[in-house]
């Protein structure tokens, strides 16, 4: 990457003026999280799981030089904490103007918040030629304290398996696999209308109440990363994938059921869930906390007629996005 300098230039009146830059611009997809792989940490690492990068919906960001530090547009405050996050990390002059000009449905499982700050990190680090990979951008910013999925998608998009954090050490989980989707698998993506995930304050302390897990059902899904998911993706078996995956879901699911009541979040997730199962789609889960569910299927005339039929059946009481898995990082591009 390289940065652009500002040169100075003199309007009609003889004011000197700063020449106009081209914007950065950023755009990254929702990350579904699918299941976490150790809430032991007898290993001495905490968390990990799998997670995946969704074809929509999507963040777009543009970030122009300024004096000083402004934003707006969606999420505006939250895309200005980042920006003097990163400036500051990196003791950057000057100051920048951040357009949200499309944000993802807060808390709602979908890694807004992560998205959001490596887009906005990434666009600053374009203009001040600043290399840093996205594990190096979500430090700066304050991200992937617990998980580093989101961080993985926003780099790499498809699949990813990420190893965990030791708990004394100021790093994200480190990427331990990665394999892009099959073009033809499309994923039916429903945020229903429901209270958000938890986060913040109220998660750290969820987490913390949490009982541990047993350590024959943290070996039982490593195992079935290992041995059967991977190797489905591998060879582009979305039955196999899609029964595999549903049965992390279901282990995992049931470490989180004395906070959300159920395997699943209750109420509207727990019903499409049950739902999109019973209309053929495999892999049916819920990402993090919820309220966002996801299944998938085989063909695009497939994933159209399924979304059709989810938005028919929540009508105004949700979204719904369908598409294929992104297999590649976010796009970074000057305006």
């Amino acid at each position: 990457m390289s940065g652009r300098a500002t040169t100075p230039m003199t309007d009609r009146g003889g004011r000197g003026l700063r020449a106009r830059e081209q914007a950065v611009c950023v755009e990254s997809s929702a990350r579904l999280h699918l299941g976490v792989l150790d809430l032991r940490g007898e290993r001495g690492r905490w968390f990990g799981g799998l997670g995946a990068a969704a074809a929509s919906p999507s963040v777009l960001v543009s970030v122009r030089r300024a004096d000083a530090v402004t934003a707006e547009g969606e999420d505006a405050a939250r895309a200005e904490t980042f920006a003097r996050r990163f400036l500051a990390h990196h003791d950057l002059p000057g100051g920048v103007v951040v357009r949200v000009h499309r944000a993802l449905p807060p808390h709602a499982g979908l890694g807004s918040g992560t998205q959001l700050a490596l887009s906005v990190a990434r666009a600053i680090a374009e203009l001040h030629g600043v290399d840093a990979r996205a594990s190096e951008l979500a430090r700066a910013v304050g991200r992937a304290r617990r998980s580093a999925i989101g961080t993985w998608t926003f780099e790499r998009g498809g699949l990813v398996v990420e190893g965990g954090r030791h708990p004394d050490r100021d790093a994200c989980g480190p990427l331990v696999a990665n394999l892009p989707f099959p073009s033809s698998w499309r994923c039916v993506l429903v945020v229903p209308d429901a209270p958000p995930g938890l986060n913040g304050p109220e998660e750290e302390a969820a987490l913390a109440a949490l009982p541990a897990p047993s350590e024959r059902d943290v070996e039982r899904v490593a195992h079935i990363v290992l041995m059967a998911l991977l190797p489905a993706l591998a060879d582009g078996d979305l039955p196999a994938f899609g029964q595999t995956l549903g049965e992390i879901q279901t282990v995992t699911g049931r470490w989180f059921a004395t906070v959300q009541g159920g395997a699943f979040a209750q109420g509207p997730s727990a019903e499409m869930v049950r739902r999109l199962r019973d209309w053929g789609a495999v892999g049916v889960g819920q990402s993090s906390w919820g309220p966002a569910v996801y299944g998938l299927v085989e063909g695009e005339e497939a994933g159209l007629r399924l979304a059709d039929r989810v938005r028919h059946a929540v009508g105004g009481a949700g979204q719904v996005f369908e598409g294929p898995f992104r297999s590649e990082g976010a796009r970074v591009w000057r305006d």
